[in-house]
């Protein structure tokens, strides 16, 4: 594996080799170029979030749920972003 600012560099038998160590990276944030000889083949980076509507999750429940938003939702969903504000400590590589 060769690292430089930008990327990880690895060959593809070193992916295959320990592909869930290369995940864990990748979902730390770090970007893998997969090589075959010295050629780049693709580039692994961690995939976007997708970011549903408030709207898109209500019209997705069934016609059976309980679900309810009330005069409230807007400060409990608040204070619940409030109370979990700590730092993200991601794990250091080696």
């Amino acid at each position: 594996m060769i690292e430089d600012m930008a990327a990880i560099h690895i060959s593809e038998a070193d992916l295959a080799r320990d592909i869930a160590a290369v995940l864990d990276r990748v979902q730390a944030g770090a970007e893998v170029v997969i090589e075959r000889g010295a050629k780049p083949v693709a580039v692994l980076r961690a995939a976007e979030p997708r970011r549903r509507r408030l709207s898109e999750i209500a019209a997705s429940l069934s016609k059976d749920s309980t679900a309810m938003l009330d005069g409230g939702f807007a400060a409990d969903v608040q204070s619940f972003i409030d109370s979990h504000r700590e730092p993200l400590n991601p794990p250091e590589w080696d």
